[in-house]
């Protein structure tokens, strides 16, 4: 069993009043987690709003019906909740008749689970979100060094945890995990009737991690309007498949101000949409995918640490560009990611002269253990 570094930060949140949302994309490890931190409780309750039976028990409940269901239990776990209608308002009544007991939810889609409970239990919930593993949590696993000699793994392959335990098996394994989850869950939630459009939209994506993303060009390609094309990422942002990255302009006119990139949470995923698990050695997008690893690596430590902190990217109209930024109460991080520690930028230049109280580093294969290990490992 992995430990997820989220274990302590819940356990530290157990009866505290609240209930406990942890939201993430299927098979990222929610009910193992769960499973894992109340293995000894027995006053425990497991409902699963997968299952109709589960779903029509809520469909006209009551405080009575809800007395019967919670009986002596002093732990309810719906997974999947957003499957349940009104879900927020049925939850509020637990947390607020029923203050004994510790409610935690989970569902694999941010839309559905904050539109229907953000509202209702609003001051009455701790949010978390649980991710593919993180390198943190490999390395804890097994050993530092182990890990770093797996990163060509984690480039081409990901992270899923069904993908780390079975290693020879992780294309089959991503093939399958795409299909059931990308193309079923994500055209159920989002209402996608045209299947091709959302593949296409997706391989599209795939091909441009760390370049700046246009809805228009997107939409000609696909023949869809703009507004389609951003509802689409929208919802494959909320179902944990991508996320944007927004670019940061504080002072200077030819800093780009409303450019987005789009990145996948995790490469697998990527890899497994256009159908590419070429070795790293032989791949002209190497450098895109060590991108798109680092960006995800740090997604996953600024949701863990909690911190005030923003992702950004930095371009100007002069191409001068800097991957990431990260800014945290003010003070602002940058940082360059090079698949090869000898190839030179002059455009850091650039962003120091505007940013002179801003640090700037360059992350490679030789020194990314050291700048991940920060904060996340005991």
């Amino acid at each position: 069993m992995i430990q997820r570094f989220l274990e302590t930060h819940i356990q530290k949140d157990l009866f505290s009043g609240k209930a406990i949302c942890i939201m993430g994309a299927r098979q990222t490890g929610k009910t193992t987690l769960l499973k894992q931190l109340f293995a000894t409780r027995q006053d425990a309750l497991w409902l699963n709003a997968d299952l109709p039976q589960v779903r029509e028990m809520f469909i006209r409940v009551s405080l009575g019906t809800l007395r019967s269901i919670i009986g002596s239990h002093k732990i309810v776990v719906v997974d999947e909740a957003q499957r349940i209608e009104d879900v927020g308002l049925k939850m509020k009544l637990i947390t607020d008749n029923f203050p004994q007991v510790q409610l935690i939810l989970t569902s694999s889609s941010s839309f559905d689970l904050s539109q229907k409970i953000n509202e209702p239990l609003t001051g009455r919930k701790w949010e978390y979100r649980l991710y593919p593993l993180s390198f943190g949590e490999l390395a804890s696993h097994t050993d530092m060094m182990d890990e770093i000699g797996n990163l060509p793994l984690r480039l081409l392959y990901g992270s899923y945890p069904d993908i780390v335990t079975h290693p020879g098996d992780e294309q089959r394994r991503l093939d399958a995990l795409t299909d059931n989850y990308l193309y079923k869950d994500v055209l159920e939630w989002g209402g996608i009737k045209k299947t091709d459009k959302l593949t296409k939209l997706l391989q599209a994506l795939a091909y441009q991690i760390g370049s700046e993303v246009s809805y228009n060009e997107l939409g000609n390609m696909l023949q869809l309007d703009a507004e389609t094309v951003e509802r689409y990422i929208s919802i494959l942002e909320k179902a944990f498949v991508i996320f944007r990255v927004g670019s940061f302009s504080r002072n200077m006119r030819n800093e780009l101000k409303f450019a987005k990139k789009v990145y996948f949470y995790d490469n697998g995923i990527r890899n497994a949409v256009i159908h590419n698990f070429a070795p790293i050695d032989v791949r002209p997008d190497t450098g895109a995918l060590w991108e798109n690893w680092m960006i995800g690596e740090l997604r996953k430590r600024q949701d863990l640490l909690h911190g005030n902190t923003s992702l950004y990217f930095w371009r100007t109209t002069t191409q001068k560009e800097i991957d990431c930024i990260e800014e945290r109460d003010g003070i602002i991080s940058a940082y360059e990611f090079k698949w090869n520690p000898r190839k030179k930028s002059s455009k850091q230049d650039a962003f120091l002269a505007a940013y002179p109280n801003a640090t700037l580093h360059t992350i490679t294969p030789d020194n990314y253990f050291e700048f991940l290990s920060v904060g996340m490992m005991g």
